[in-house]
């Protein structure tokens, strides 16, 4: 218990996103996080812009609280972050920073980015960890040996919300899907839990980008959900053009769910549970915001290296990959069970949350939902129906 609360990083102070001068006598493990701008397409629903530092705060604490436990075992931690432009090339990227002798890199890249630097003939000694990618294709055709995976992809969040779904007996979902390539992508993966855990997409609507929402969604909205009898509406849109506008506007008096209403995610500023609540101090403090699922991915990325690092005794980064790797390799990350990654795809075993913008609604696994290895195995691609071979 002493080393799991260490590992969490409870000895860490708020103010330890600074990078001193490491002592003569202490060995550095140096770790690169690779991000890219993008320009976020306009979307009706989006009050709020996405954090300028998002994924990067998520960084710096994992980088101090790596720090605070290292320095027992004369161990260092540095952090050197590379963010490309718009039109910049982040294979470029990755090739200068393993010129410059970096072997972990934390890429936060959207969509099947993760998987084509993965292969690159400059990335075949690196260990790399996809933290911004949900997409199914990383950890199935497009998986690599060297690419390990700590954001959940689509089919863990669907899964997730299809156990609660499960257990509550709403099992007739109208499905209401965008016209951008990653809504459809989230609706692949929610008729995929459909199917795997009872439920069925009586009807699927697609909201076109005739409509205007925010003007329309009230005169609109009731009539759109018209339709065959349905226990709960699932909503695929990702970037937020239409979703919000469904909730409260049904034609029927339904729950909504998916990308708005109750959402599966990795990490949300309720979750509060098995230590989480110190965590989200400690982020609010150093970074003056709440922490997003994308700085927890990135954040356990960086945590995962700290704590291989300190159960091998090693600053080797091929002694830290062959162990972050192997099967005793743990992760304390306020989420209530040790994390490991899946020897078959690389993707990191964890709970999901499921959440509404306040409050936090339940976790999944769900009680019930048995597997002989690990529940968590029941969310996502499990070995049998993986179509990565690594």
């Amino acid at each position: 218990m002493q080393i799991a609360l260490l590992a969490g990083g409870l000895c860490a102070s708020p103010a330890a996103f600074s990078q001193e001068a490491a002592p003569a006598d202490l060995s550095t493990v140096r770790i690169a996080y690779l991000t890219q701008e993008i320009e976020h397409p306009p979307a009706l629903s989006n009050l709020d812009e996405p954090p300028a530092d998002e994924g990067l705060a998520g960084a710096h604490l994992a980088v101090a609280d790596n720090n605070s436990t290292g320095r027992f075992l004369k161990q260092r931690f540095d952090l050197e972050a590379v963010t490309v432009p718009i039109d910049g090339d982040p294979a470029q990227a990755l090739r200068d920073l393993a010129a410059a002798g970096h072997r972990i890199v934390v890429l936060d890249l959207p969509g099947e980015t993760p998987g084509a630097l993965a292969r690159l003939p400059e990335a075949a000694n690196l260990l790399l960890f996809n933290a911004g990618s949900t997409d199914d294709s990383l950890r199935n055709a497009l998986c690599a040996p060297n690419l390990l995976h700590t954001a959940p992809d689509r089919a863990m969040l669907a899964d997730a919300l299809a156990q609660y779904l499960a257990v509550k007996r709403w099992t007739k979902w109208l499905l209401i899907v965008g016209t951008r390539p990653e809504d459809r992508l989230y609706a692949a993966a929610v008729k995929r839990a459909a199917k795997r855990f009872g439920a069925e997409v009586v009807e699927e609507k697609t909201w076109s980008e005739d409509h205007d929402a925010r003007r329309t969604a009230q005169a609109e909205m009731p009539v759109f959900t018209q339709g065959k009898r349905h226990d709960v509406v699932i909503v695929a849109d990702e970037i937020g053009d239409f979703g919000d506008y469904v909730l409260y506007r049904t034609w029927e008096p339904r729950p909504v769910a998916g990308t708005q209403g109750l959402v599966p995610t990795n990490w949300h500023r309720a979750h509060e549970a098995w230590g989480a609540a110190q965590l989200q101090s400690r982020f609010k403090a150093a970074a003056q915001r709440t922490m997003s699922p994308r700085d927890h991915a990135v954040w356990a990325a960086i945590r995962g290296v700290g704590e291989a690092a300190t159960r091998t005794r090693s600053t080797d980064p091929a002694a830290l990959a062959a162990y972050i790797r192997g099967p005793d390799f743990t992760l304390a990350a306020f989420k209530g069970v040790p994390l490991s990654f899946r020897s078959w795809d690389g993707q990191l075993r964890q709970p999901v949350l499921l959440a509404a913008d306040r409050s936090l609604v339940s976790v999944s696994p769900q009680d019930g939902f048995l597997h002989p290895r690990t529940e968590l195995d029941t969310l996502g691609h499990d070995q049998p129906e993986s179509g990565c071979r690594r």
